[in-house]
Formats: C-alpha cells, structure tokens, sequence
C-alpha cells in the first residue's frame, strides 16, 4: 500500500489547514509550553477518559503544587487527589502518579526514561501513554492512538481493524514516518471537531472526498 493509494500528502495537508481553527489537545498544549517529559507524562495519566476542558485545569492545578518528579513524591496523596478532581478515575490516578514519582527517584535518577519499554513498565502506562512521552516529550518516534485515532483511519479505509493496539501496528507499517509526529494531534482534532463517533458532520468535512466512509451509517 503506497502513498497516493491513501492520499497522505493531501490529507495531512487538509487537515492541517482545518486545525488553525481548532483547539489543541490539553497534552500538546502543556508539552508546547516547556517541553517537559514529566508534565508530558503526568498530563496524559490524567487525561486518560477524561475530556481536555477538566484535564488542563486539572494539570495546572497539581503543577502548581508540585512540577517534578522530587517535589511530586513529597505530596500527600490527598492533595495529589485533591488537585486533579474532578479527573476521570481521579482517586487511583493519585496513587498512580505518586507511585510513578517515587520509581522515578529510585530507579531512573528523577528522570522521565526515554525508552519505550521502560515507560511501559511504569505502572498506569500503556502503549497510547508512553507514545505521547516520546513523540510530544522527546520528539522520538511514536504513534500514540486513542479513539479517535483509531476509528477514523478505519473510516478512511485505511486500515480494517479491531483495536487501538492493531491500529498503531497497521499505521506503523503504512504511514510514511514524516507523518507520525503531527499524526495524533491532527486527528484528535479532527475526531473531535468533525469527524466524530456518531453522526459525523461529512457535509464540512475536509477530506470527505478521500474517505471511504467505512461503517458511517448516519452523518449531517
């Protein structure tokens, strides 16, 4: 599968232009602002199924408590807790992120790992997590796929596939790597904005003429 069977060029392009209008993730917004790893990571825990409108808050909040991995792990949980409300799952997110400090202090010097493997070891990471620290914390190479991320290259027809996990291995192999690091951000975006889960707006859709609309059964 080549580029101009998917039309990569003309739909990042596309939907590039669509995003000056948009608002940008709460995780890219607070990795634009200092390029910290830790943020970057912490940010993402609480973003977890969790909208961007209580995530930001959320982050500036604890940030102002705490802003490394040092200063974080002397918090009392109930302050971490306190701080990130009303998060999604904000009671074990407070436990997580505490225990994610104090590996960081007794494991990797206070550091965020720049390794993939090593960030998915920190417990309450997974793949879409530690995707996020190394494209937006690092400028590594990643895919990080949530929902949107998944169910919209199934739409386009990119790829036919079950789970986000799938998504990422198929994309990995598909999508020029020129792509990978504006790939999340522009397609949450768009997932949010445009293309959304039920009833997407295809009328206004920037790239409707490049979409397969694979399973789209209603649309406005």
């Amino acid at each position: 599968m080549h580029n101009g069977k998917h039309h990569f060029k003309e739909i990042f392009a596309a939907l590039h232009q669509a995003a000056a209008s948009f608002r940008q993730p709460a995780v890219t917004e607070i990795a634009e602002a200092d390029h910290d790893p830790f943020k970057v990571l912490i940010s993402c825990i609480l973003s977890l199924r969790t909208r961007d409108e209580t995530t930001a808050p959320a982050a500036l909040r604890l940030f102002r408590l705490a802003d490394t991995p040092q200063r974080m792990a002397r918090l009392p949980v109930q302050r971490i807790r306190e701080a990130i409300y009303p998060v999604g799952f904000y009671i074990t997110k407070a436990k997580r992120i505490k225990g994610i400090c104090r590996v960081l202090l007794g494991k990797y010097r206070g550091k965020v790992p720049r390794d993939f493997e090593q960030l998915m070891g920190l417990k309450g990471v997974g793949r879409k997590t530690a995707n996020i620290v190394m494209v937006y914390g690092f400028h590594d190479e990643g895919l990080p796929i949530d929902t949107h991320c998944h169910r919209i290259p199934n739409r386009l027809g990119w790829v036919q596939t079950k789970t986000p996990e799938e998504t990422e291995q198929r994309l990995r192999a598909i999508l020029p790597k020129r792509y990978w690091h504006d790939f999340n951000d522009l397609f949450v975006q768009f997932g949010q904005n445009i293309c959304t889960p039920i009833s997407p707006f295809c009328s206004r859709c920037p790239i409707r003429k490049h979409c397969r609309r694979v399973g789209v059964a209603v649309s406005r």
